[in-house]
């Protein structure tokens, strides 16, 4: 019933998706409709934050197939190529999103890539940076010092003219990067990085694809990486004020950010106050169509299981067996 509800909140974000005749093979292409285009791409990115990937890549994939149709088959000037090929990117950094969140690994590696050749023919510095920082995010757990060669370059790559808001997303996935691999130095030095950035931002136009990093936004990957790197104390406070904040209806990403908290209690020694947090996260993450709160929350729940017989514990436990 969750993820139907979630599906039909999905469905409303697409309400007054912006009118787009796609234009015939063998026509050309006016100059205003890379803009339409990126206007839908931004009216439909909305969808990610209420479904899964498991819901959306279908979607997003089928307009990145599209625009690379247009690409082949129509007609247009220079400069409205380079804008076509700008939301291709975009869109192929969404389609590999979404393929990521829904366990579709090969497939997100592919789009990622592709989404950086695309950005780079465009001369899109921003987005070719964005590519490899999805890149990163995706190969960081698997080879932790290659998700950190990449997360800098995204950073070098993007450049320091790169919008405020740009900056502020690549500095804080490059933390992320330094905090699985164990740097606590590095890690801070990006983490203030992106504060800086993001300070600056409110002064300046921002592309849609960062919209939704804000303070908030930093406070959670903040706490995320403290957790990473062991250190509670310094976790607990942000991820608890952040997720104060924080709508349950995103269900996936509430669900995520609070295995990272649970986390972190149990570094703490506070296996009780764990088990409430694990059992929201539960709750949240119940229906929705993304791999990952169930992959973040297996190794908690496996720490939890060392304290069994405690009450609190042996009823979050009790429901993951149902």
């Amino acid at each position: 019933m969750q993820r139907r509800r979630f599906v039909k909140a999905g469905a409303g974000l697409a309400v007054g998706l912006p009118e787009l005749m796609r234009p015939k093979v063998g026509s050309r292409v006016g100059g205003d409709y890379p803009e339409r285009l990126r206007a839908r791409t931004a009216r439909l990115r909305r969808l990610d934050d209420v479904l899964g990937g498991g819901d959306t890549y279908r979607v997003y994939l089928g307009e990145y197939a599209a625009t690379k149709r247009l690409l082949r088959d129509t007609t247009y000037t220079e400069h409205t190529g380079r804008a076509l090929l700008s939301v291709l990117a975009e869109q192929a950094q969404q389609a590999g999103w979404a393929a990521f969140d829904g366990g579709q690994h090969e497939d997100a590696t592919s789009l990622y890539e592709a989404s950086r050749e695309a950005a780079v023919d465009a001369g899109d510095a921003e987005l070719a940076g964005n590519a490899l920082a999805f890149l990163a995010y995706q190969t960081v757990n698997g080879d932790r010092q290659a998700g950190v060669d990449i997360a800098s370059r995204s950073v070098d790559e993007a450049g320091p003219g790169a919008a405020p808001g740009v900056r502020a997303l690549l500095y804080e996935r490059l933390a992320w990067a330094h905090a699985v691999a164990g740097s606590d130095t590095e890690t801070e030095q990006a983490l203030e990085a992106a504060q800086t950035a993001l300070a600056e931002a409110g002064s300046h136009r921002q592309p849609d694809w960062v919209a939704w990093v804000d303070q908030t936004e930093l406070q959670i990957m903040a706490g995320r990486c403290w957790t990473e790197l062991g250190r509670p104390l310094r976790a607990v406070p942000v991820l608890e004020a952040a997720l104060a904040q924080y709508d349950d209806a995103h269900a996936r990403d509430k669900s995520l950010y609070l295995s990272w908290l649970a986390d972190s209690y149990l570094t703490a020694g506070e296996v009780e106050q764990a088990a409430a947090v694990t059992g929201r996260a539960l709750d949240l993450a119940s229906g929705v169509a993304s791999v990952r709160p169930r992959q973040r929350l297996t190794p908690v729940l496996h720490r939890l299981s060392d304290y069994k017989a405690l009450p609190a514990v042996a009823e979050v436990l009790d429901r993951t067996h149902g």
